[in-house]
């Protein structure tokens, strides 16, 4: 199992960026596949970002690719999301997610591909 907290949200102006972090627990992060997901308020939860468990290939929603990067550090146990030019509309609660599963395609792309979930970070972006 592993346990996981996010951190690093907060408020924002429209084009201002900020790193979201994700510590996770245990001595198999290197095992996960971790992906970041967010949820605005009246809206489903949304794919952001996944990493595969090496760090070597990572994929982006279309609404986000370019502005956002994932990466992780497997001897921390932590992924990160950086988000550049920040929009209003990304304004959500974020949440960082683990699978022990090796990423295999687009079913990572959805939120009940992952077991765990941290409390989520809000991030509130004004314009």
């Amino acid at each position: 199992q592993v346990q996981l907290v996010e951190s690093g949200g907060g408020l924002a102006q429209a084009g201002d960026s900020l790193r979201l972090s994700c510590a996770a627990s245990g001595r198999t992060f290197s095992l996960y596949t971790m992906a970041w997901f967010r949820q605005a308020p009246g809206k489903e939860r949304e794919f952001v970002a996944v990493i595969r468990r090496s760090g070597g290939t990572t994929y982006y929603a279309d609404s986000v690719k370019g502005r956002f990067t994932i990466s992780r550090d497997n001897a921390k146990n932590t992924v990160y999301l950086q988000m550049n030019s920040l929009k209003p509309e990304d304004t959500a609660i974020y949440y960082c997610a683990a699978d022990p599963s090796p990423f295999s395609g687009s079913s990572y792309y959805y939120h009940g591909q992952y077991g765990y979930w941290g409390q989520g970070t809000q991030v509130t972006v004004s314009s």
